[in-house]
């Protein structure tokens, strides 16, 4: 099945027990989910890499008797646009000294993420949940303007950590394609335990579908 386009992304701060992060002192966004969306120019690429675990093959009779596959190590190499400062430092795990700095002090946030990609007809939804992760930026390329403005986006790397909601797994596809899909669960799932508001309801956390 093809997908088209990237229709958006979520992000959320748990703890160490997995547990979504709501409260609007140490959390991020409305209800404790932050929606990449407009106010941050949106997201350009959200490239998944290690959706599967090494293959070793097994030799025998001089040809290929079978292989064994190795654990998956997702990341996600993410380019936003114009991420909200204080989110992104969050995110990273940045310390704030409450006058506008911000360090790193190794103490890594623990990140749960949503990717949401469309059907080449657009008419329904496939998702990547991750439910725990950890979210760097390893470089930041900035460059002198010249006859055009030089910019540089948010570029974060997302390394996936097993997460119990998904069995031990680091990631789960969902899709309203199945019709047994249940975007409530869901939610609940990759976001700790989120209560998703019923249709008609104002979270500001712009989900869909």
């Amino acid at each position: 099945m093809a997908t088209v386009g990237l229709y958006q992304i979520q992000l959320a701060l748990v703890d160490e027990s997995q547990k979504l992060i709501s409260d609007t002192t140490t959390g991020i966004g409305d209800g404790g989910i932050y929606t990449v969306d407009h106010k941050d120019l949106g997201t350009k690429t959200a490239n998944i890499s290690g959706l599967s675990g090494t293959i070793a093959k097994i030799y025998g009779n001089n040809n290929v008797q079978d292989v064994t596959i190795g654990t998956s190590e997702p990341s996600v190499a993410l380019d936003i646009n114009n991420l909200d400062f204080a989110v992104k430092q969050q995110i990273k795990g940045f310390v704030s000294d409450g006058k506008g700095g911000y360090v790193d002090e190794n103490l890594k946030a623990h990140v749960a993420l949503l990717i949401t990609t469309q059907t080449i007809d657009c008419l329904h939804y496939v998702y990547f949940g991750f439910g725990d992760g950890i979210m760097t930026e390893t470089a930041a390329n900035i460059q002198t303007n010249q006859a055009s403005e030089e910019r540089v986006d948010d570029q974060l790397t997302y390394t996936a950590l097993s997460c119990s909601a998904f069995n031990g797994q680091p990631y789960k596809i969902y899709s309203d394609l199945d019709s047994k899909f249940d975007k409530s669960n869901m939610y609940s799932e990759v976001f700790g335990g989120y209560v998703l508001p019923a249709a008609g309801g104002s979270t500001g956390s712009g989900t869909q579908g």
